[in-house]
């Protein structure tokens, strides 16, 4: 019995990625940053990012 013959796939050229998987990659960044940039300047969100200020403590009661 003899082994099965590996059938050898050579690259003709440049596929799909070689050709533009950069450019997506950074299409695809630049997209991401200008929707959030737009979000955090432009829609009005509060963010709340630090609660000093905003807590105040409860009263202390003993039971």
């Amino acid at each position: 019995m003899r082994p099965a013959a590996r059938q050898v796939r050579s690259k003709h050229g440049p596929d799909f990625h070689d050709k533009y998987g950069s450019l997506i990659l950074l299409g695809g960044a630049l997209f991401c940053a200008s929707i959030w940039s737009y979000v955090v300047t432009q829609t009005g969100i509060e963010w709340n990012l630090s609660p000093v200020g905003r807590i105040t403590p409860k009263e202390w009661r003993e039971e």
